[in-house]
């Protein structure tokens, strides 16, 4: 069925959680891109450990976890100014460079983001970009993490569609795969030219860029 809206990842497919390696390497002279690589493959591992646990903490409470984690296996002292200066630079992650002209290219259709981000991270963020948005949802409504597939059924129930109606657009292939299994039509940011995770699904639609979206939507 043709996509009737859109609903985005955001870490990683509209923002690059990677624009923290400059605040990184201003704190830790010559470690900022170790420590924002291992900051971020914690923060996953995090969610999906917790998630199994079935003990559930917030994205914000996530992420300074994995930071602490991070630069503890760094050997990198972490002050308490450091963590709260590296965590305000989620609330201004830099926009990839295709994302604002492929969102004014799908005006006319329902967007919306379905993030792992908390209220209190992902709300400041979206509004600081500037990016606008039928519906921003988090995570935090059913306390897991993706790829639960009662994650993807949030944006069913906020948007009021069918499922095959909707197109979800990752960069994170556990995700798009996650939304795949779920039934969603699955539109994968293969940013990195990366093989496809073996989790027997595969994606509708493999794109390069973001700003290729348009044109297949």
């Amino acid at each position: 069925m043709p996509a009737e809206a859109f609903v985005f990842d955001a870490y990683g497919t509209l923002y690059d959680v990677h624009s923290v390696a400059a605040r990184c390497e201003s704190c830790f002279p010559g470690k900022g891109a170790q420590l924002s690589q291992l900051w971020r493959a914690k923060q996953l591992e995090y969610t999906w450990q917790r998630s199994l646990m079935q003990r559930y903490a917030p994205f914000s409470t996530v992420t300074r976890e994995a930071l602490a984690y991070a630069c503890a296996a760094l050997g990198l002292k972490l002050s308490v100014a450091q963590m709260e200066g590296l965590m305000s630079e989620y609330l201004g992650l830099a926009l990839y460079p295709d994302v604002s002209t492929t969102m004014q290219s799908l005006r006319g259709k329902k967007t919306a983001i379905l993030s792992n981000g908390s209220p209190d991270m992902l709300l400041p963020l979206v509004k600081n970009s500037g990016l606008k948005f039928d519906a921003v949802i988090s995570v935090d409504e059913v306390k897991t993490y993706k790829p639960a597939p009662r994650v993807y059924e949030l944006a069913v129930k906020r948007l009021d569609a069918d499922k095959r109606t909707i197109g979800f657009v990752s960069s994170n292939c556990w995700d798009a795969l996650g939304a795949k299994s779920f039934g969603f039509s699955v539109y994968w940011i293969n940013r990195m030219n990366a093989p496809v995770d073996r989790l027997g699904f595969q994606p509708d639609v493999i794109l390069n860029s973001l700003s290729d979206l348009p044109a297949r939507a």
